[in-house]
């Protein structure tokens, strides 16, 4: 049981959360924004909202529910450990910013929501909170959005021997749920050992499914901040465990990247994400970590172990978020000498997403315009290229 606990019962911030989902579903948000003088701001599948039935927050308020965060952490994690104790206006005075995962929050009707992942930050206006509310069930691969096709193919690759495979997208795209479910099929079906390094651990793997079977696979889960210093050193010792497969959260700098590579070329399948749109273009974003002179080697090794690169996004509707994504899966001679040979401007990839049960963003776009997915104002503010629209709605009808 927390030690907090009846701190937190008889908290402002407690107070202010339970006003806020007294009459909504923490299921219906992902993200929370707290701001001084200004209203709560929900995230929802329609975009952002202002909540109407609370008045703008003072910077008081705003700490209340900092602090509540703060204390629904748990105390070997973050800051809580260091010289602050459970202050957190003194921790964010110090640090300017603070990263750190929450445990859900007790709500009036008895619920709990949803683990979170917390920002708090100084502004202009003063001392201000970003929540993720992250979800306690991983969602079952086959009903995110990709096709069969894609499915497979990516289930295929993480059961090779090594191997290197990206999810990439915007923040909120939803790339942590498809890697967790990717990962969850994984540790159920094969025998695995599967290492996690993450900032923060956003999914829990259950030690069964839901059926109660047990997996075949081992899950060994560890967090940024918390349990390692950082991701390169988490990669580092990851290593040491005789895993078969390693998730890296983000991969945010040179050396993670190269310590990824190296990884997959000596015998691990390794999983991670970058904040890149379009699954081509990633390469560029890759190489950008390196110096000019190392891009062909960097290509040569790419061309190698890459195994696919998925690129995708939500687009908000009336009905909720639908997917679209981009896959480029190195299975062919073609894809592989594209990425050998790729300098940002080559052409032969962008003809290979094409073919070989590729999948081109817009061209997957308009499929969604024409199953009625999405409308015509969504297709074409999500479009990634200036292509003539008939010729790419005639495409997606191919």
């Amino acid at each position: 049981m927390n030690p907090n606990m009846g701190k937190i019962m008889n908290s402002r911030g407690l107070q202010i959360f339970q006003y806020l989902f007294r009459e909504k579903d923490p299921a219906d948000v992902s993200d929370i924004q707290f701001r001084c003088g200004k209203p709560v701001y929900l995230h929802t599948k329609a975009g952002i909202q202002a909540d109407a039935s609370l008045p703008p927050l003072d910077a008081a308020s705003v700490c209340d529910v900092a602090s509540l965060l703060f204390d629904l952490q748990e105390k070997s994690e973050g800051f809580a450990n260091d010289d602050y104790g459970d202050d957190v206006t003194a921790a964010l005075r110090a640090h300017h910013t603070l990263d750190f995962s929450s445990d859900g929050v007790p709500l009036a009707n008895g619920t709990v929501t949803g683990r979170m992942r917390v920002q708090c930050h100084l502004s202009m206006t003063g001392p201000g909170i970003t929540c993720r509310i992250l979800s306690d069930e991983i969602p079952a691969i086959e009903g995110l959005g990709l096709s069969k096709d894609t499915v497979y193919a990516m289930q295929e690759f993480v059961k090779r021997r090594q191997g290197f495979a990206l999810v990439t997208g915007q923040t909120g795209s939803g790339k942590s749920t498809t890697l967790a479910s990717l990962l969850n099929w994984l540790r159920l079906n094969q025998p695995r050992h599967i290492v996690t390094i993450e900032d923060p651990i956003e999914y829990r793997y259950d030690t069964a499914d839901p059926q109660g079977e047990t997996p075949m696979g081992l899950m060994t889960q560890q967090e940024v901040g918390k349990h390692l210093s950082s991701y390169r050193k988490g990669l580092i010792d990851a290593l040491r465990k005789a895993p078969h497969v390693v998730l890296i959260g983000e991969i945010r700098d040179r050396e993670t990247m190269e310590t990824a590579i190296e990884a997959a070329q000596t015998g691990h399948i390794v999983l991670s994400t970058l904040h890149t749109n379009g699954a081509v273009k990633t390469l560029s974003r890759i190489l950008e970590f390196f110096p000019q002179e190392q891009h062909r080697s960097i290509l040569g090794r790419l061309s190698e172990i890459m195994m696919f690169i998925l690129s995708q996004g939500l687009i908000p509707t009336e009905a909720g978020r639908v997917l679209n994504y981009e896959f480029l899966q190195n299975n062919s001679s073609a894809v592989r000498s594209g990425i050998a040979s790729y300098d940002g401007g080559e052409k032969s990839l962008e003809d290979a997403i094409l073919h070989s049960g590729n999948i081109a963003w817009d061209k997957n776009l308009g499929r969604l315009l024409q199953d009625d997915k999405i409308n015509f104002e969504q297709f074409q503010n999500n479009r990634m290229n200036d292509e003539d629209t008939d010729n790419l709605l005639q495409l997606a009808s191919v």
